[in-house]
């Protein structure tokens, strides 16, 4: 390695997750990983005359996050036609982003909220209503996804999708009729999420260059939260090699800006071991380079192992041919020493998961790692099973969008330890956070973080005492070095120390010593992916690449940026924001108008206007 940098950022207090040096003032960075870190004075002997100087301005620098368990490829796909709800205050606010949204939204077009809220988060403390969602959308098909319980459709959308008096329920799933027999727009999961994610395939796709364009945008946003890499797990419909096209390209492209590590989910229900036995044949973890590789199998094995936490319903039994079925895809795994992962919400699943895994062992001893993902319930003495064998658990914030349900069925001494993460720690277990974004929770890593250092959900609710809650440096290395491990790459990323992928981000707000509750308002104002700038806002923008403006026009996206963040956002839009200084008394926090969520509107005047400002033209 070159012993002069590239780049040396100074003047910050920089968290390094480095035992050695655990915190520091300047970093020096070359050939995208740091050279060295330490005092300015010392990190400036690594400069020269060509060397780019960048003020930290005194922030608080951490190691880039890492989502242990998300859904990018699968997301970004999607992402420029969502309505997201998060951090919105109130279902008037919501609503108002709705109907304005519906408003540009061309047929034959559906507007979708999925996931990334709850109730609990609103005012109201309440659902919108279907009254209310056909009031503020008429005409325009919508689809809201609430949770793994639940979906809201208006009555636009019950005629595009043909639902009637005769539509029969399917399995696992129940279309919701009024005293006539006709339908009202609420599917109901009992206990499959399959009615909602069905129902959601059934709208229109975005064409391939809008799909590029779009998983661009979900990487810029990442990277506006300060994340940097994340393990994707698969999903429903997402065949490989051909789901995998959009992010192949963008990485052919060089216009990537996270790094995926991502595994193959087997698709078809009652062939999985097919599935695998053709993947095995193809490719092989590892494949593939730094920015996107092959990572393994999973999370879903197969389709009789699966137990989708949706705490509105009892808890599912799986079938009685899960391990007949499990059995043969592990030997297969565990011979190929391909690392695996498994959705497991219950221990009662993870129990018969283990009884699997260790009879496989037995036989094929495994010599990689295995990962058990979500484990809201495991029992201690499953976690010394999983450890045992040589497993980790990847765990996500579910529980902040879902707390409040699980108390009312299991009640609160039950959800203490839900996840029990402070006890998986305890044995030594590796543990890795994410947020299995983007059709539940949300894909923010800040609301995982405010979770796991409060224990509280998004509604405010404390779920866990003091035994069950994180210290903040300890939850950011399960947001770092700790997911690190999930994809192998302990050794490469997770710390800022030398050797290490310069892979970093510059934070809004010092995370080491804002008040709790603001964690969950942190984003970063500069992101850095192997010594490259891929995000700046503020002072930081000059920074940051030029990416193509959202598509298509009436995405939700394309005003989903702060006016900080937008060259093109007028004064008065600036003002309005954050209380305008004219007079009008418009405050863009006042309406739930977080910058990082999609404002959908067809031009800025027009929104503020609907919000009350009377001085737009000023």
């Amino acid at each position: 390695m070159s012993k002069t940098a590239e780049t040396i950022i100074h003047n910050a207090r920089i968290t390094t997750l480095d035992p050695k040096n655990p915190e520091v003032d300047a970093i020096a960075i070359v050939d995208g990983k740091v050279l060295a870190i330490g005092a300015e004075a010392d990190m400036r002997k690594f400069a020269d005359g060509k060397t780019k100087m960048i003020n930290g301005g005194g922030r608080r620098i951490i190691p880039g996050l890492n989502d242990s368990h998300t859904h990018l490829i699968r997301g970004g796909l999607n992402y420029n036609m969502e309505l997201r709800w998060e951090n919105v205050p109130s279902v008037a606010d919501a609503l108002r982003m709705l109907k304005a949204q519906a408003a540009v939204t061309p047929a034959p077009q559906w507007v979708r909220v999925v996931g990334g809220w709850s109730e609990f988060q609103f005012a109201e403390r309440r659902m919108p209503t279907l009254d209310e969602i056909n009031a503020a959308a008429p005409d325009t098909p919508v689809f809201i996804l609430h949770l793994y319980g639940r979906a809201l459709l208006n009555q636009a959308a019950i005629k595009v999708l043909g639902f009637d008096k005769n539509t029969p329920n399917p399995p696992g799933g129940v279309i919701e009729k009024d005293a006539k027999g006709n339908p009202t727009g609420l599917l109901l999961a009992k206990p499959s999420a399959l009615i909602l994610y069905s129902t959601l395939a059934k709208g229109p796709k975005l064409p391939i260059e809008d799909q590029i364009n779009s998983t661009r945008h979900y990487m810029r946003e990442m990277n506006r939260l300060g994340i940097t890499s994340v393990i994707d797990a698969g999903g429903g419909g997402q065949n490989s090699p051909e789901d995998y096209d959009v992010i192949r390209r963008l990485h052919d492209d060089g216009q990537m800006t996270v790094r995926i590590a991502y595994n193959l989910f087997a698709q078809n229900a009652g062939n999985e071991l097919s599935d695998y036995e053709r993947w095995v044949g193809m490719t092989e973890p590892g494949a593939g380079d730094d920015m996107l590789r092959m990572n393994g199998a999973g999370e879903n094995l197969a389709w009789s192992a699966a137990d989708f936490e949706n705490f509105l319903e009892p808890r599912p039994d799986l079938a009685p041919v899960m391990e007949s079925e499990l059995e043969p895809i592990v030997e297969l795994l565990a011979e190929r020493e391909w690392p695996f992962r498994i959705h497991a919400t219950y221990d009662e699943t993870i129990d018969r998961f283990l009884g699997v895994f260790e009879r496989v062992n037995g036989k094929q001893p495994f010599k990689t790692r295995f990962i058990i993902d979500h484990a809201e319930t495991v029992s201690e003495r499953n976690i010394e099973r999983i450890k045992a064998l040589g497993g980790g658990i990847a765990i996500q914030h579910r529980m902040a969008f879902q707390g409040e349900y699980f108390v009312d069925r299991y009640g609160k001494d039950a959800a203490m330890a839900t996840p029990p993460v402070s006890k998986m720690l305890e044995y030594g277990l590796p543990v890795g956070a994410g947020t299995d974004a983007t059709r539940v929770a949300s894909y923010d890593p800040w609301v995982g973080l405010y979770w796991l250092t409060t224990g509280k959900t998004v509604g405010g609710m404390s779920l866990y005492d003091n035994d069950n809650v994180l210290d903040r440096e300890t939850a950011l290395m399960l947001w770092t070095k700790g997911s690190a491990w999930f994809s192998g790459e302990a050794d490469v990323k997770g710390s800022l120390a030398p050797g290490q992928y310069a892979d970093l981000a510059v934070l809004s707000a010092d995370y080491m010593a804002v008040p709790p509750e603001e964690i969950r308002r942190i984003n970063s104002v500069m992101t850095m992916v192997g010594g490259k700038v891929v995000y700046g806002e503020g002072g930081y923008q000059s920074l940051s690449p030029e990416i193509p403006p959202a598509s298509p026009s009436w995405s939700p996206v394309l005003h989903q940026q702060s006016p900080a963040q937008r060259p093109e956002a007028s004064t008065h839009e600036r003002a309005c924001h954050d209380g305008c200084s004219h007079g009008c008394g418009v405050h863009g926090h006042d309406h739930g108008i977080a910058w990082n969520n999609p404002i959908p509107v067809a031009d800025s005047k027009s929104f503020w206007g609907a919000l009350g400002c009377s001085c737009f033209a000023v």
